[in-house]
């Protein structure tokens, strides 16, 4: 059929996609391996849209005009294998979303600080009384926002390398690189560049009206951009000032110098600790490019809560500080958060690995912390990597006995610090529900 897209993934992008589908005229069937959530099974029937679960009916998908893939959703899967084979266009939500909407897209990706740098950004834009909305990785559905008749003129949209993955025509007017860092890889045949190759897609489509934003202290970023021709404006970013940065920390002093120069006291911002500094000149650098005035960015700067599930403390208890990084699930994550604490530390690590090299925090593990605490299904791997270190090591597979051991190991002053280093699909429903947990059993403390 010329007029019809198949959903793979009956999810928040997926049903948004089918929505916006639906409205745009095509023939949409959905079709889900798993089971679709009630609310949005009720929303595709009452878009009155043919849906499937359990499984992949082939003769109802290999004949679709176009297949939008739910991010998850690995180019491996069979029937997607299928469908590649058949010469069958796929593209994710966030392509075919784009195509409806003349908003300026601010776009953020890296392998650590995009969920907080997008937060940031859309919480200064908001405060600044732009009319923004916020999509991808975070938030509510793109296609869904655009079908409901959402008219932002500007979009806050995080990005992970599995949605680039499937972006063509897509443009970011503002694209953000934070940084590239092992992530993933078991996605990516374990090949770093093929996962690099991934993130660089941020720059697809941009021209000379165009910004791209980037960490100039990033090892890779700064090799890969020698292979690119880059056409739109650069924004490089560094800890320290150095010639041609456009934003930069120096003698305690968050600087920006274009397009308008803004400076704060760094012990003014919200957020804390090295990777943070990062995060927040990368939005600062986006909101002053759209406009926002030094006031209104001074303002958001300072009182920025910080995201769920990101370096969020929880409480102190017994004089011991509780902190939940659960979204930390790559090694360079826990890196950061290790990097910025100021007290001895009961590191709660492990769950699904996704190809870890725990080198990278080997130093940091012997400097910062007075104990380790396994959790996982399967905590081999980590006895091998800690286990001569001559630290106190727990093992534990269900949250509430991990955090007794962890405080049963911390003494008063001591931080408790979740940062597992891996995904969490091995003992919890995802990084949010560990995270949940994780502070639940805190405050039963």
């Amino acid at each position: 059929m010329m007029n019809k897209i198949v959903i793979l993934g009956g999810a928040e992008s997926g049903v948004g996609a089918a929505v916006l589908a639906k409205k745009q005229g095509f023939d949409v069937f959905v079709s889900d391996m798993g089971l679709i959530k009630e609310k949005y099974k009720n929303l595709l029937n009452e878009h009155d849209i043919e849906w499937e679960e359990g499984k992949h009916t082939e003769e109802k998908i290999l004949d679709a005009k176009e297949i939008i893939k739910s991010p998850g959703i690995p180019d491996t899967a069979p029937v997607v294998a299928k469908a590649i084979e058949k010469g069958i266009g796929i593209i994710n939500e966030l392509e075919f979303a784009s195509r409806y909407t003349d908003a300026k897209l601010i776009c953020i990706t890296g392998s650590n600080g995009k969920t907080t740098t997008t937060s940031l950004i859309y919480h200064i834009l908001k405060n600044a009384k732009y009319n923004v909305g916020l999509a991808g990785n975070i938030g509510r559905s793109l296609a869904l926002q655009i079908a409901e008749g959402c008219t932002y003129d500007y979009y806050v949209i995080e990005l992970s390398s599995f949605q680039l993955d499937n972006m063509y025509d897509f443009h970011a007017n503002i694209a953000v690189l934070l940084n590239i860092t092992p992530d993933h890889l078991d996605r990516y045949d374990y090949d770093m560049q093929k996962y690099t190759d991934s993130k660089m897609r941020i720059l697809r489509n941009q021209d000379a009206d165009d910004a791209f934003i980037y960490w100039a202290d990033d090892p890779i970023v700064s090799s890969e951009l020698k292979k690119y021709g880059i056409k739109a404006r650069t924004c490089p970013f560094s800890i320290l000032k150095k010639e041609g940065m456009i934003g930069y920390i120096a003698d305690g002093t968050y600087n920006i110098e274009t397009p308008t120069p803004f400076n704060m006291e760094q012990e003014s911002l919200a957020l804390y600790g090295k990777h943070n500094m990062y995060n927040s000149l990368a939005a600062g650098i986006a909101s002053k490019l759209v406009g926002v005035s030094n006031e209104n960015l001074r303002a958001s700067l300072a009182d920025f809560e910080g995201v769920e599930h990101r370096l969020e403390r929880v409480a102190t208890v017994n004089g011991i500080h509780y902190i939940n990084d659960s979204k930390a699930t790559n090694v360079d994550a826990c890196w950061y958060a290790l990097e910025s604490m100021t007290t001895p530390t009961i590191l709660i690590i492990g769950g699904k690995d996704k190809g870890n090299d725990y080198e990278a925090i080997r130093e940091l593990v012997k400097q910062k912390c007075a104990g380790l605490v396994f959790l996982g299904a399967d905590n081999t791997k980590l006895h091998q990597f800690f286990g001569s270190m001559n630290i106190p090591i727990a093992d534990t597979n269900n949250m509430k006995d991990c955090v007794d051991a962890c405080t049963k190991m911390a003494k008063t002053g001591y931080t408790v610090l979740l940062s597992p280093c891996c995904a969490s699909f091995d003992l919890f429903k995802n990084m949010e529900d560990r995270g949940e947990q994780f502070k639940e059993c805190v405050r039963n403390l």
